[in-house]
């Protein structure tokens, strides 16, 4: 009883805080800037991990870009029609999330690019970071959402941008890191590993766009451990903390009361708790997907509209570099 008497105390008191102060004028002084491949539908990882973190930052911010990076994705063998369907999936799925046009600038890597640059871009394509640092400074980007494993590939950028500025003078922006408040999403499978597309595993991994009975199977096949209580201990439980972490992430709710509400719950119904919760926070997700890829057209203005506002960006910055090193 006393348990569930301070469990209680603690979920009345977090909604009972001050009145919510009004919302912050956006940053104007910031450029943020990140990539993703199209590799297919996102997954949950990919959407706690960084879409749902695009969606608020370009609430935040006047000067946003995200790359859907194509380029990236043919450093391994991709056949053309399949990459080409890819990137439109991959449009719908970013618009169906809350990704906004008018916000911010979404375009698709290549088309962003002149045709004179592809062709200086192969030695990037085989050194994978110096693309990726390309890409973050042709728009003078000045912060980059990132994840855990992004890290020193974001050290790099800072490096090559510190470089050039010691030779040139100063012109690139140091970018900083933003971390993803999601720590990595775990596979349900193996709760050492990250959660991925390419795991052979099926049950391992939950799309945007699986059906509410394929997501219930991924959660109950979930691995966690001989303890029924529902706990966070990322050390010693990592299934069971797993379950907690998307479960707080998907209702916007603290760890901590996540873990009160399910007090004398055990883990095999709690992992259907976390089922219908991801099912209900994807559910319109996944019908505005299914509506936006029906209108071909749509997603190819998009694409179209936002390569030609990065152009603009890009134009200028590739110019100035060119004077500076010599070449103009």
């Amino acid at each position: 009883m006393r348990k569930a008497r301070e469990c209680w105390n603690f979920i009345r008191a977090l909604h009972q805080g001050p009145e919510a102060a009004p919302a912050p004028q956006k940053d104007s002084v910031k450029r943020i800037f990140s990539g993703i491949q199209p590799t297919g539908i996102p997954h949950l990882g990919n959407y706690l991990g960084a879409i749902e973190s695009w969606v608020r930052l370009q609430d935040e911010h006047d000067s946003v870009l995200y790359s859907i990076v194509d380029l990236h994705s043919i450093t391994v063998p991709q056949d053309p029609a399949i990459l080409r369907q890819s990137i439109l999936d991959m449009t719908a799925a970013l618009l169906a999330c809350g990704i906004n046009p008018e916000k911010s600038i979404l375009f698709q890597q290549s088309q962003a690019k002149t045709a004179k640059e592809k062709q200086n871009g192969t030695m990037g394509l085989l050194t994978y970071p110096v693309l990726q640092a390309a890409d973050v400074l042709l728009y003078k980007s000045t912060h980059v959402p990132v994840g855990e494993d992004q890290v020193q590939h974001m050290e790099l950028v800072q490096d090559l941008a510190q470089g050039f500025n010691k030779k040139y003078g100063e012109f690139f922006p140091v970018p900083r890191s933003i971390l993803t408040s999601m720590k990595k999403v775990k596979s349900l499978r193996d709760p050492s590993a990250k959660m991925s597309k390419s795991d052979p595993d099926k049950l391992a991994t939950v799309r945007i766009t699986d059906s509410p009975e394929e997501i219930v199977q991924k959660f109950r096949k979930a691995v966690t451990d001989f303890t029924s209580e529902v706990t966070y201990e990322p050390a010693s439980r990592g299934g069971v903390s797993n379950l907690v972490a998307i479960h707080a992430a998907v209702t916007g709710l603290p760890v901590e009361e996540v873990v009160c509400r399910s007090a004398g719950i055990d883990t095999a119904r709690y992992k259907l708790v976390v089922a219908d919760a991801v099912i209900e926070k994807f559910a319109p997700i996944k019908s505005e997907i299914e509506k936006l890829k029906t209108n071909k057209d749509h997603l190819e203005k998009v694409l179209q509209a936002g390569s030609a506002k990065a152009k603009e960006l890009a134009y200028p910055v590739c110019q100035e570099v060119k004077k500076l090193v010599g070449f103009l």
